[in-house]
């Protein structure tokens, strides 16, 4: 049965299931749906492009090789995934997440995938922040008499 998700709720899923490292995401989602392949996984490339600051102007930062995958599950809900390199198993994975989020599994999923996958990324950010916070020099200028 499938249920009705915003575009916001799954942008969030589909993202943490496209940074997910691949290993990770076999050990917490190892049995495979019965589903159907709508487009096997395969790989090209994409466009990076970036902003001067973040806010200015666009330029075209580079080529990123991506592989992508879409299934449907019996009941009906399509799932897609555009992954990072060349893991097919991970781009399979994240589909298969994907459509069984739009169905009455999605509680379990989330819980058994997602948050997992989540807390270990916010976990690993924290830390890089961390060792990049212990490096950081502050400047700062005193001020002279005559001024």
């Amino acid at each position: 049965m499938s249920r009705q998700v915003t575009e916001t709720e799954r942008k969030g899923w589909m993202a943490i299931l496209a940074k997910a490292p691949p290993a990770r995401l076999a050990e917490l989602l190892p049995d495979l749906a019965a589903h159907a392949v709508l487009r096997a996984p395969e790989t090209g490339a994409v466009m990076v492009r970036g902003r001067t600051g973040g806010t200015g102007a666009p330029f075209n930062l580079g080529e990123m090789t991506v592989t992508r995958c879409s299934v449907r599950l019996d009941c009906g809900a399509v799932g897609h995934a555009w992954v990072q390199g060349r893991d097919k198993a991970h781009a399979t994975r994240a589909a298969l997440a994907d459509s069984l989020m739009q169905t009455d599994a999605a509680p379990r999923i989330r819980a058994m995938v997602l948050e997992v996958l989540a807390a270990e990324a916010k976990a690993a950010r924290t830390a890089r922040a961390g060792k990049a916070a212990a490096t950081r020099v502050d400047f700062f200028t005193l001020v002279r008499g005559e001024d």
